[in-house]
């Protein structure tokens, strides 16, 4: 089976120094990778600007930066793949206008005109075949079953992975997380504060369950 894996942020350039950001540090989906790699999947991994290093062999990593870029890789590569995982923390806006010199600071406040990045999860779940499974990632702060399952239906999904900020332990940055699993189907399962690695562990045997 060929799974592909989006992990980490993406920055959005406003200049040639600065960016529109967040907190994720990919562990997650870097965590999912390897288990998926550690059962003999072939695994292809589009990553953001991470620090994180894969070891294993049946990783194919492809690195970007922007939501752009992602969503050109994850194009590329998702007909060829029995599952999508996106985990990744894509940024739903970017700058209008990239600047090519660093901006001056000035006296009078700065404006930044923001435009939407491409859905890349909709995107997929739009054109997916009846043999290949979609999976999001919801990272909620508040009434997180209702958004959780809205994106999930919107987006055309198969499977929907919830996690809170509100949660402690849970989030960017951590080793650990602690997530509710919904299918489509209905079923929920809500997994204790765990190590991301079992939390990948216990995501992946609930899509091979599908």
């Amino acid at each position: 089976m060929k799974v592909l894996i989006t992990a980490g942020p993406t920055y959005e350039r406003i200049d040639p120094v600065r960016f529109i950001g967040n907190y994720s540090t990919g562990k997650m989906g870097f965590a999912l990778a390897e288990n998926c790699a550690d059962r003999g999947f072939d695994v292809i991994l589009i990553a953001g600007p991470v620090k994180l290093q894969t070891s294993h062999s049946n990783i194919k990593r492809i690195d970007v930066e922007s939501a752009a870029e992602m969503y050109d890789a994850v194009m590329q590569c998702f007909e060829s793949c029995e599952v999508a995982i996106f985990c990744a923390a894509v940024a739903d806006f970017t700058p209008e206008k990239r600047h090519d010199q660093k901006i001056k600071r000035k006296t009078d406040d700065l404006v930044i005109k923001l435009k939407p990045t491409k859905d890349i999860a909709a995107a997929a779940g739009s054109i997916k075949r009846e043999h290949q499974l979609v999976v999001g990632f919801a990272l909620e702060t508040n009434d997180e079953q209702v958004n959780a399952l809205n994106k999930m239906q919107r987006k055309n999904l198969d499977m929907i992975v919830l996690n809170s900020l509100n949660d402690n332990g849970a989030g960017f940055g951590y080793d650990t997380n602690k997530v509710t699993i919904i299918t489509k189907n209905g079923e929920k399962l809500e997994l204790p504060l765990l190590p991301k690695d079992e939390v990948a562990s216990r995501i992946i045997d609930n899509i091979v369950a599908l």
